[in-house]
């Protein structure tokens, strides 16, 4: 009897997928790929990065991004691991809501769990903030957070990256990049009248973007590696100008921070975007 409960625990252990404990110090530079602080910082307020607040208009309404510290009350800091991957993965919080697109968990869901223990891990390590959020300024319907059931059958895919053998180990790292971590495509391709993205014109372009801001096509015709890795690293581009608007923030809290492969791994991913 002792010899067959031995062999369910060993077999179960074997069976599943393990994990390591989160890395706080892996988990920042996550952190900086997500390019939370873009969003998640406090505006007009110095060292509050992650606590929260800023408003973000859309066509559906104002969006406040909410308080990512780890304050118990007002933050995710009685968020277990598991409340964690379920909100970036599936939009889904811990009390069962479904959360808007307006936070992309449309991309994160590509991300895998390590890297979401990892990302957790360091989130864990910040000084919490007893900033509060603003509730969400949004119409009827659109406040009738049910109804995203529905969206989420018509324009959610949800899954891990699974990389294209058919492509080389940079090329797939790049995509994981773009289209999980970075989400790029969030703000970089159009969307449709309900707020899903048009994937047919990927990387095309957003005539309204987030502000009303227009976002500019991610690969522009003539581009070669070179004025990516400029654009990127410093946000010049090949003509002289120099990339302002939001794209300037994720520049100097993003794309200038990737490891020198990982940027490559970008731009060939781009470059070679099909």
């Amino acid at each position: 009897m002792k010899r067959t409960a031995l062999f369910l625990i060993l077999f179960c252990l074997l069976a599943s997928p393990l994990y390591a404990a989160g890395d706080a110090e892996k988990g920042k530079y996550i952190l900086n790929m997500g390019g939370c602080i873009s969003c998640h910082h406090t505006p007009n307020q110095k060292d509050a990065d992650l606590s929260g607040g800023l408003a973000i208009k859309s066509p559906f309404g104002t969006f406040y991004v909410p308080n990512i510290t780890p304050d118990p009350d007002v933050g995710i800091g009685g968020w277990s691991d598991d409340d964690f991957i379920a909100a970036m993965t599936k939009g889904i919080s811990p009390d069962g809501s479904h959360y808007y697109p307006a936070f992309p968990y449309t991309s994160y869901t590509q991300m895998t769990r390590q890297d979401l223990l990892d990302l957790k891990a360091y989130l864990d390590t910040v000084a919490p903030s007893e900033n509060v959020v603003p509730e969400h300024d949004i119409p009827f319907p659109f406040n009738m957070r049910f109804l995203m059931m529905g969206w989420k059958m018509m324009f959610f895919d949800e899954g891990t990256f699974t990389p294209n053998p058919n492509k080389s180990a940079a090329w797939n790292r790049g995509a994981y990049i773009v289209n999980g971590l970075a989400h790029c495509g969030e703000c970089h391709t159009p969307r449709n009248s309900l707020g899903g993205s048009n994937t047919s014109k990927k990387f095309q372009g957003n005539p309204n973007g987030p502000d009303k801001e227009k976002i500019p096509n991610i690969r522009p015709k003539g581009w070669e590696e070179g004025d990516y890795r400029t654009a990127l690293r410093m946000g010049m581009t090949p003509d002289g100008d120099f990339l302002g608007g939001s794209m300037g923030h994720v520049i100097a809290k993003t794309t200038s921070k990737l490891t020198k492969d990982d940027l490559n791994a970008v731009i060939t991913y781009l470059i070679e975007f099909d």
